[in-house]
């Protein structure tokens, strides 16, 4: 295992982003969600929707958050200021030695973070 998926790219999985499809197929089978991921991902799904949703999500490995976890997001948070949900993603990609592969580049930049990676970007 050597990527963490965040939840924007299962996300545009899920809105018919053919790249996020691509990214998922390429690393399927070496790359795991977080508990955030998983619980964000089904948020914006009904009933019916998470029916359809769990397939894919029950493919990766799920990682929770450890007490060594939340320690290391306090730690994040005072130190960068991100939103507790994305401090919690890298600091379960930390953890386990993971790149954390996202579209959020506002929080994680690739060159000020070298745990992330941006495996795709959407034309604007």
């Amino acid at each position: 295992m050597t990527l963490l998926l965040d939840s924007v790219i299962l996300i545009d999985h899920f809105n018919n982003i053919p790249a996020a499809t691509a990214y998922l197929r390429m690393v399927h089978g070496g790359a795991a969600i977080s508990v955030i991921t998983r619980a964000e991902v089904l948020a914006g799904f009904d009933e019916a929707g998470t029916v359809l949703a769990l397939p894919l999500l029950d493919i990766f490995p799920v990682l929770d958050i450890t007490k060594q976890v939340a320690d290391l997001a306090a730690k994040l948070r005072r130190e960068h200021r991100w939103k507790l949900p994305d401090t919690l993603q890298a600091a379960v990609a930390q953890t386990h030695n993971l790149k954390l592969a996202t579209r959020n580049t506002k929080d994680f930049s690739p060159e000020r973070h070298p745990f992330v990676t941006i495996p795709y970007t959407l034309e604007k």
